[in-house]
């Protein structure tokens, strides 16, 4: 149970969405940012993967809605569907992944941390990887977002799914229709 009265169903609105219908003034400026860093046209970063990018934060951040929101979201739009997205979660040195993107999740994973863990050295690592300024930008601001979601959900004690199957047709959702429908 929510920590405050969210005025719904925690059971048919968990996560996130009922503290975003609780503030819906609120919920417009944060739904806006997660359009633009997840699903707005972006030159070199998929949809997939930067949905990665917020899924691997939040499961350092042990935010098990954002998490397996952001998985099932990730999976929903990459090729190779959940079980990538389990291999960069179980083991991010082995994942079958482009060393471009385990360089921008290790910064990612810096940021989750303190925004003062991203280094010198991790910049550099990721753009003799080929990483952009753009796509390092990017990276950080979704991780940084991410940290801020996660502690958004879990400092209100929402309700997360264990049943993962639930999480598939919020992702159905969020692939049609975008994110301004309440949900990140």
């Amino acid at each position: 149970m929510a920590h405050i009265d969210l005025g719904v169903d925690e059971t048919q609105v968990p996560g996130i969405s009922g503290p975003m219908r609780y503030r819906p003034e609120t919920a417009a400026p944060l739904n806006a940012l997660a359009e633009a860093l997840l699903r707005a046209p972006h030159p070199t970063l998929t949809q997939g993967e930067r949905e990665l990018i917020a899924a691997y934060v939040s499961g350092l951040n042990d935010c098990d809605f954002c998490c397996n929101s952001h998985s099932a979201f990730a999976a929903a739009w990459l090729p190779e569907g959940m079980e990538l997205v389990r291999q960069v979660r179980t083991d991010l040195a082995t994942a079958p992944i482009s060393d471009k993107l385990r360089a921008l999740l290790h910064v990612a994973a810096a940021v989750q941390v303190s925004g003062r863990k991203v280094t010198t050295e991790l910049i550099d690592a990721a753009k003799a990887e080929g990483a952009t300024d753009l796509e390092l930008h990017d990276t950080v601001l979704i991780a940084a977002a991410f940290c801020m979601f996660n502690r958004y959900v879990d400092g209100l004690g929402t309700y997360a799914p264990t049943d993962l199957s639930q999480y598939d047709a919020t992702a159905r959702r969020i692939v049609e229709v975008g994110y301004g429908k309440g949900v990140v």
